[in-house]
């Protein structure tokens, strides 16, 4: 009898807000091709079918308010009551399905997935993709991030196995939420080439950034501090000023965008570059083949997928030494690594990535080689061999509730 499994996430197409719906999406598609009944419960818009089957995946949405923004009390709760309407929601689904497992991503959907393996007595299995405690560098003393940093531990502790994307994580989670390093499974993300669909004219796309005779360096991502963007606009005055016509091109938005638009004013560089801000998945995956060069300098980061995507793409990357980037990027055969937080050490590696045409040539074909390993199909195998191994929950005491969110202050 084929195995069935939930998987609960807050995003999932047509909702992306980054890089986990479509981790979710591939995962669950591979799933599917692994024989796996899979079943996908999210949060849904104002014309958003309710249910539907895409590519084998059945997809329960749950009609939710437009997200909260700039109010982080509110938002707490709205991640309450989402929570809330899932387990109402998969509680109606199990009458008719029935579930093996509960899998849920992250902490916004911890409450709902811990709730509904307690009720069903399914084993409940959590994928970290990135700690609150990893984000603020351990700053997580004040509201709302002890708040979220509170759940994600309890949520660790609550799981019957946790997956993470890179051995860095691993050691991560262990040491932050007291586990033992045999409950934390390593599975690292996969990437699809041939998803990463480019529009159809890259010579005027690349010509609203750059001149035919100018190198163009790409940051993309969201824009916050962690990100490291700031380490690579300090580093990049010096490589303009000894290579010469040199563009950068940031495509992204988040809370750092005001500052980092300052900063690059500070050193004279918007004279030199575009801020892009948010773009679309087609022309996000377009830049990837017009830039001569794609930095990744994350102060934190538990996989690098933008990295891993400027190497399918065949553009050349440098990014920091650290975190799970070490694993995406683990020699210079691939990609350039810099010492993280050292604008220098990123200066004097764009200098080489840019000025030197053999080094170039290195990068993008070993790189081409590299990708192939991580692939999502092996990526499903191994997350439906660690389901095999799971047992159903039985009536075992395990805490029943997530921490409620305390008031402000």
């Amino acid at each position: 009898m084929a195995r069935r499994v939930l998987i609960l996430s807050w995003e999932y197409p047509p909702i992306v807000e980054g890089g986990l719906a479509r981790h979710v999406r591939k995962l669950s598609e591979g799933l599917v091709a692994q024989g796996v009944v899979v079943t996908v419960l999210t949060r849904g818009r104002e014309g958003d079918p309710t249910e539907e089957v895409r590519a084998g995946v059945r997809v329960h949405r749950v009609p939710e308010p437009k997200t909260p923004r700039g109010d982080l009390d509110a938002f707490l709760a709205w991640v309450g009551a989402m929570n809330e309407h899932m387990v109402g929601a998969a509680t109606r689904l199990a009458a008719h399905h029935g579930f093996d497992v509960i899998h849920g991503h992250d902490w916004l959907v911890a409450r709902a997935a811990a709730a509904l393996s307690r009720k069903l007595g399914a084993p409940y299995v959590t994928t970290i993709h990135a700690t609150e405690f990893g984000r603020h560098q351990g700053w997580v003393a004040d509201h709302p991030q002890s708040y979220i940093h509170g759940v994600e531990k309890w949520m660790a502790r609550r799981a019957d196995r946790v997956i993470v994307c890179s051995h860095y994580m691993r050691e991560h989670v262990a040491d932050v939420f007291g586990l033992s390093e045999g409950r934390v499974t390593v599975i690292p993300n996969g990437i699809d080439p041939d998803e990463l669909v480019a529009v159809d004219d890259l010579q005027e796309l690349r010509s609203r950034f750059a001149a035919p005779d100018e190198k163009l360096i790409l940051l993309i991502g969201r824009l916050v501090y962690e990100k490291g963007f700031q380490l690579a606009l300090d580093a990049l005055p010096g490589v303009i000023r000894r290579v010469g016509r040199v563009r950068f091109l940031v495509a992204g938005s988040g809370t750092h965008e005001s500052e980092l638009k300052a900063q690059a004013r500070r050193l004279g560089l918007m004279e030199h570059g575009t801020f892009a801000g948010w773009i679309g998945d087609d022309v996000l995956h377009s830049l990837y083949r017009i830039a001569d060069l794609c930095v990744v300098p994350s102060i934190y980061e538990p996989f690098g997928l933008v990295a891993l995507e400027a190497m399918a793409s065949g553009c050349p990357c440098i990014v920091a030494d650290t975190g799970g980037l070490r694993e995406v990027v683990p020699n210079d055969d691939v990609g350039l690594r810099f010492r993280s937080r050292d604008p220098r050490s990123l200066e004097r590696m764009m200098e080489l990535a840019i000025a030197n045409p053999a080094v170039r040539f290195r990068l993008i074909t070993e790189a081409a080689e590299h990708v192939r390993l991580f692939d999502w199909a092996d990526v499903a195998a191994r997350t439906s061999e660690l389901y095999g191994r799971l047992r159903p929950r039985g009536r075992r005491r395990r805490p029943a509730l997530a921490p409620a969110p305390s008031p402000r202050g």
